[in-house]
């Protein structure tokens, strides 16, 4: 079973991550509000994969993205963005993030990005 972090400031919107991937056998082994966060719980928690939003209050995705990638070149995040966005998505692919997904989320488009992501 693959383990996932969900990074995203807003507690709705980890919500309906979570139910998504649950739905589909994915084990949630923790959630972020914050990029800071984030590293730590990457840290800790060594999920297979990580979603991340890109607009976060004390250190944003782009950001987090770049130090788990310091802490593991594998990594596999895929980045959360709302609609105009498009070029805080092309740093964070930049930074090493692997795919994003488009507020609001569509469930079909998610898990084909997980799936897509863990090499499924």
């Amino acid at each position: 079973m693959h383990k996932i972090l969900v990074v995203d400031d807003a507690a709705f919107m980890r919500l309906m991550l979570k139910n998504i991937l649950s739905k589909q056998g994915y084990e949630i082994v923790g959630e972020a509000e914050n990029g800071l966060e984030a590293v730590e719980k990457y840290k800790a928690l060594s999920p297979d994969l990580v979603t991340m939003d890109i607009t976060m209050p004390v250190m944003e995705g782009v950001e987090a993205v770049r130090l788990i990638k310091q802490l593991d070149p594998n990594a596999k995040i895929i980045m959360c963005s709302a609609m105009g966005q498009q070029s805080m998505v092309v740093q964070s692919l930049q930074a090493g993030a692997r795919d994003f997904i488009v507020k609001p989320f569509q469930e079909e488009r998610v898990l084909e990005s997980i799936r897509k992501t863990l090499g499924a």
